[in-house]
């Protein structure tokens, strides 16, 4: 018996080690996948859109960096630009912000997370990457008390384990999965 998806967005955190990551989820997901997913990876400022651009020729759903004001639409896989905090608004949109700095970082998982939150409750997902700092485990403690459903990639899978490793200690995440599962397990939601 198939029974209808519960969730309506996807939101993703990563850092050190983030793009082979991204890299292994995205590239699974069917054209088909019906959530939108949003993406906070750590970079530098003065970056480029080089990851976008690597992403969106691997995978099957479109890749790109979020506009200000952009309507959320599913099968599209939106980036916070370099230095900018990505946002959910209540209404589906994104915004950015050049606000400072949370967690020592611009744009920040953790309000990222925190707004999806808020904008989605309990039909959200979000999921912990690999990463050297502790950004993004408030953020999932947040949305697992929205009543979403919460992902850390498994330490020993990560190219830097203390992300996750924080996320893991902060709240009881739903599951801890290598990244090789995390697409898959996605796909099958």
């Amino acid at each position: 018996m198939k029974t209808e998806n519960k969730y309506n967005a996807i939101v993703i955190g990563s850092s050190s080690g983030g793009m082979d990551a991204l890299r292994k989820i995205l590239s699974v997901l069917p054209k088909s996948f019906e959530l939108p997913i949003l993406i906070t990876q750590h970079v530098s400022p003065s970056s480029d859109n080089y990851i976008t651009q690597y992403l969106n020729k691997l995978c099957k759903l479109e890749v790109k960096e979020a506009d200000e004001k952009e309507k959320i639409q599913v099968g599209k896989v939106y980036f916070a630009p370099p230095n900018f905090h990505l946002l959910v608004e209540k209404d589906k949109t994104l915004s950015l912000s050049t606000d400072s700095r949370v967690n020592f970082a611009r744009p920040s998982i953790d309000v990222m997370f925190e707004t999806a939150a808020w904008a989605y409750g309990s039909s959200l997902i979000g999921i912990i990457l690999t990463g050297a700092n502790f950004d993004g485990s408030n953020g999932l403690k947040i949305i697992k008390d929205f009543g979403g459903l919460t992902i850390a990639q498994d330490p020993k899978t990560a190219h830097s384990p203390t992300m996750p490793e924080f996320a893991i200690a902060a709240t009881k995440v739903d599951h801890i999965l290598p990244i090789n599962k995390i697409g898959e397990f996605l796909s099958e939601l």
